[in-house]
């Protein structure tokens, strides 16, 4: 039976919906990839009554429960306090913890404050956790059957602390079985056309398929149980993916992380050690702008030919030519540029259409290697800021295609 963890997070701007909880989410990532069991999410704001009853009601029903924010110097921050009252335990202060917090400020010139010795008062037998990066010290301490981990809601020192500390010690503490979670990122495809795709696909009882559609790519999840057969696991990988088909660009959880689009494109462009050229319309300098940075990228002004081109092929306003004119922007581009690969994206449809969320507009691509040409056309529709990000989506998708497809 898998082991229970919880996370707790404190803070009025919170349950008030000035800001988003990323904290939890990013925590339940890290203790579901362990082998725990995430059963709730709990967020309080600044009561202490409240903090108090609900850190007794969570002791009682989990095995482990990570807490964040309240660690502060403030008045409004009162995770000690309530774990004081919650478990008996005094509040001790610690020096090597005061130590620390002066040494914070002292490395950048600043007095100390006053009122940060409050965060070195922590629970008696608690175990103080460092911060490398902030003021607040964490601390860790089991109350009834629950290990209470308590960490500073600053997400940059909350990650820093649990990578550094934390996760460690879960691993020392507790025994688990992590399940397998092996996730298909494709682009192209929606999710209902993907689970039409998967209909004759046989997974057993004890594997959980699901889906989850985000702005730039839709995943598709296998939940493998821990001490599934590998044989097995590694034969319903290989069908899922033949059954998506192309579409898919990435499969986490089979040999690490593979990131997004962007970084499996990045990883074979350096890996071929292509040059690219980029020419887009639709976009508008949003694509090259997700490429700034990569050292295969070449930066293409073509100003003073393209009104010439614009003229002769009327590029934004007929379908009928849009081949003939990206292989000629291509062409030109690819002589005026001496880069491996150019990229070139038209698109089709009155400029009102752009604008207007109800209309949709003819996407057009065209890879070309100094040989051949590569095209794939779409359709893209909402605002314009949405038809920019579909379009700039699948025009790195051609680009991506072409190079999965090319011999290692």
């Amino acid at each position: 039976m898998k082991l229970v963890a919880e996370i707790f997070s404190q803070g009025e701007e919170l349950v008030g919906g000035q800001i988003v909880d990323t904290n939890a989410a990013w925590l339940s990532g890290q203790l579901l990839e362990l082998g725990f069991r995430v059963s709730r999410h709990t967020a309080v704001g600044d009561d202490l009554a409240a903090l108090t009853a609900l850190f007794s009601e969570i002791a009682g029903r989990a095995d482990c429960c990570i807490c964040t924010g309240g660690l502060g110097p403030t008045l409004d921050d009162l995770t000690a306090e309530a774990v004081s009252l919650a478990t008996g335990l005094s509040l001790e202060f610690d020096l090597q913890a005061w130590e620390q917090i002066q040494s914070y400020f002292g490395c950048r010139s600043r007095p100390t404050p006053a009122s940060n010795r409050k965060q070195a008062l922590l629970p008696a037998t608690a175990l103080r956790i460092d911060n490398p990066v902030g003021t607040a010290p964490g601390f860790a301490l089991c109350y009834q059957r629950c290990w209470f981990v308590f960490l500073p809601g600053v997400p940059a020192e909350m990650q820093a602390m649990y990578l550094t500390s934390i996760k460690p010690l879960l691993m020392a503490r507790f025994v688990l079985e992590p399940d397998c979670l092996v996730t298909f990122k494709s682009i192209g495809i929606g999710e209902s056309a993907i689970q039409q795709a998967l209909h004759d696909l046989q997974l057993p009882a004890e594997v959980q398929l699901g889906f989850r559609a985000g702005i730039n790519e839709v995943q598709t999840k296998l939940l493998f149980p821990a001490g599934f057969a590998e044989p097995v696991k590694q034969a319903l990988i290989a069908q899922t993916a033949a059954l998506i088909g192309d579409y898919v660009f990435a499969i986490d959880g089979v040999d690490g992380i593979q990131g997004d689009l962007l970084d499996v494109i990045d990883r074979q462009m350096q890996h071929h050690r292509y040059s690219l050229a980029v020419l887009e319309t639709l976009t508008q300098g949003l694509l090259s702008s997700q490429c700034l940075g990569k050292s295969w990228l070449r930066s293409a002004d073509i100003a003073v030919d393209l009104p010439r081109l614009v003229e002769k092929w009327q590029i934004v306003l007929d379908a009928e030519h849009l081949e003939a004119a990206a292989t000629e922007l291509a062409g030109m581009m690819h002589r005026c540029y001496h880069t491996d690969l150019v990229l070139v994206q038209l698109y089709v449809g009155p400029e009102n259409h752009f604008q207007d969320r109800r209309q949709a507009v003819v996407l057009y691509n065209a890879l070309y290697d100094g040989e051949t040409v590569m095209t794939a056309q779409h359709r893209v529709a909402g605002t314009p800021q949405q038809k920019q990000n579909q379009a700039t989506q699948l025009t790195l998708d051609l680009l991506r295609r072409f190079l999965q497809n090319r011999c290692p």
